[in-house]
């Protein structure tokens, strides 16, 4: 048992292991996640409705989104945005490698007689022929990926932008990072369950990364028969370290916010939505 303890409570390199296909493609876990996304009240897997009616009434004007605007949205899970945006008139394409999320997104795009492209695909690996006016990814979904799979995925933004497009996306802020602290717990059917349908016990330790400015919430779950893992990477950013980032992948900042609905930027907000260009 004290092996098994000291091995759950190691410390990892930053970004040592990568499980997302786990949170968005195991049985029980994804259809968790899905019904997460679609409490209207809750601000987890997605922002709450309110939010989201906001922040897109303000990319609309923002963006003059209207008939045949090209979009593409990155993570598009079940398509929140995705399907609001079409409303609106755009040719929309959404990404996204939860086979759960993508199907209730087509779903609902039938329902309502929505011509959305919905592709099944880890957006790392995601190819088209087309040219977008706006790419978007949005809650934060840049912050779990290492600085690798950043690099590939903004230059993939910058081959699939058109020349006058935007892109437009989130980030979590330091101010956050400084108010986490490392810890441990252990909680019986963690989460209420979140992790299976069968018995088991939930480890988190959380770890801070100073130098790469990165937390580590690593969740060990103990069931009967097995133990798994899975690690929640996330980086964050002052305004400063992002338009570095962006800017050494062909990018500038040319508008920032504090959250997706156009919120003026407060030095103390959680987080920061930016709109950037190319750099010609």
């Amino acid at each position: 048992m004290y092996e098994e303890l000291v091995e759950i409570s190691r410390r990892p390199k930053p970004y040592e292991t990568y499980t997302a296909e786990i949170l968005w493609n195991d049985k029980h876990i994804s259809k968790k996640m899905l019904e997460v996304h679609l409490n209207e009240e809750l601000d987890l897997a997605s922002r709450n409705k309110g939010f989201i009616e906001k922040s897109v009434d303000w990319m609309v004007s923002r963006f003059n989104i209207g008939p045949d605007t090209r979009i593409a949205d990155f993570g598009c899970g079940p398509g929140l945005y995705t399907s609001r945006l079409a409303e609106k008139g755009a040719n929309v394409t959404g990404i996204d490698f939860s086979e759960r999320s993508i199907r209730y997104a087509k779903e609902t795009a039938s329902q309502k007689n929505l011509d959305i492209d919905y592709v099944l695909q880890n957006y790392l690996s995601f190819e088209t022929d087309k040219k977008f006016d706006l790419i978007t990814i949005i809650f934060c979904d840049l912050c779990p990926l290492s600085p690798g799979q950043r690099k590939t995925l903004l230059n993939k933004f910058y081959e699939y932008l058109d020349d006058d497009g935007f892109i437009f996306l989130d980030v979590v802020s330091l101010n956050g990072f400084e108010q986490k602290e490392e810890m441990t717990t252990c909680e019986h059917l963690q989460l209420n369950g979140f992790w299976s349908a069968d018995d088991y016990y939930g480890f988190v330790n959380t770890f801070k990364y100073e130098d790469e400015k990165v937390i580590l919430d690593k969740y060990t779950i103990i069931e009967k028969n097995k133990a798994w893992e899975v690690y929640n990477w996330l980086q964050y950013y002052s305004l400063e370290s992002f338009e570095k980032e962006l800017k050494e992948n062909g990018f500038r900042i040319i508008e920032h916010y504090s959250d997706v609905s156009g919120t003026p930027f407060k030095s103390d907000a959680s987080q920061m939505a930016v709109v950037a260009e190319k750099i010609m």
